[in-house]
């Protein structure tokens, strides 16, 4: 069965995005890539609806959205060519994110096996490597962590190696909460709490280290109910935002009570953590 790729330029934000993607999902695409200028989704030649793009590309939201390439995958090298463009990603030679066609490698310290199908999380984009590289510097032995917007589980599975106790994976999505199960399985950590849901799910519940990797209107929206769920002391990693909104997210972190500890960015996007005194 061939496939058909098509390359589309990044919507206006990660909201946006994510928004694109799951309607692409729901007219046949299957799998997702992130590329240098935007993503590349790939469905079936037998289940693709010209007209059914069209109309997506026609939502006012996505009217800057641009078909970047187009091309047609023959069957026999689908496997190979997704294979040979899915490089693994290394951060600060220290952990490694790789799919489950590479071979694992024991230099590094944590090897995290990851197979994306439709959720956001491989650590290509900047986000998530940004927040894995402050992952790196703090210590989560026996802390109990949440990750909110979990997508692929990716941070919740290197909190676990992290050494974290009770660990939580939450995500609104379908596909990302079943694509989180696969993973937590892949890497052998299956203590991991797997959820369906959004930040009504949370009911209260406690942790030291929260991990929000989502976008700003959301993490604006539901902040509160975040803190809420953060010990006193305990830490919360924003990301999903340009650096351009850091201001925002810090005042509304001040007002909830939270203090500003640092933040790194990349192509100006930002990751920041807060602290719960």
């Amino acid at each position: 069965m061939n496939y058909i790729a098509y390359t589309f330029s990044h919507p206006q934000n990660e909201a946006l995005k994510d928004m694109f993607a799951e309607l692409l999902g729901n007219i046949g695409f299957d799998s997702f890539m992130d590329v240098d200028d935007g993503f590349t989704a790939y469905c079936a030649e037998n289940a693709f609806n010209k007209e059914a793009l069209d109309g997506l590309l026609s939502l006012e939201q996505l009217s800057d959205v641009q078909i970047l390439k187009k091309e047609i995958i023959p069957d026999q090298d689908w496997n190979a060519t997704w294979e040979s463009s899915y490089e693994p990603v290394i951060i600060d030679e220290t952990c490694r994110i790789r799919a489950p066609f590479h071979e694992a490698d024991s230099s590094y310290k944590y090897d995290l096996c990851i197979e994306p199908k439709m959720s956001f999380g491989t650590a290509h984009h900047e986000t998530t490597a940004q927040i894995i590289k402050l992952m790196l510097t703090e210590d989560f032995k026996g802390k109990d962590v949440l990750d909110m917007g979990s997508g692929t589980g990716v941070l919740a599975i290197l909190a676990k190696k992290l050494g974290s106790a009770k660990t939580v994976a939450i995500d609104n999505d379908e596909w990302a909460y079943r694509n989180a199960l696969d993973n937590v399985k892949l890497n052998d950590e299956n203590e991991i709490i797997v959820e369906l849901g959004d930040a009504n799910s949370l009911n209260n519940r406690q942790f030291d280290i929260i991990i929000a990797n989502i976008n700003r209107n959301i993490l604006l929206r539901d902040m509160h109910e975040y803190v809420k769920c953060l010990k006193k002391g305990g830490k919360i990693f924003f990301s999903g935002f340009y650096e351009a909104d850091l201001q925002l997210i810090s005042n509304e972190a001040e007002r909830l009570g939270l203090s500003y500890l640092n933040h790194i960015k990349k192509n100006e996007w930002t990751a920041a953590v807060f602290i719960n005194k």
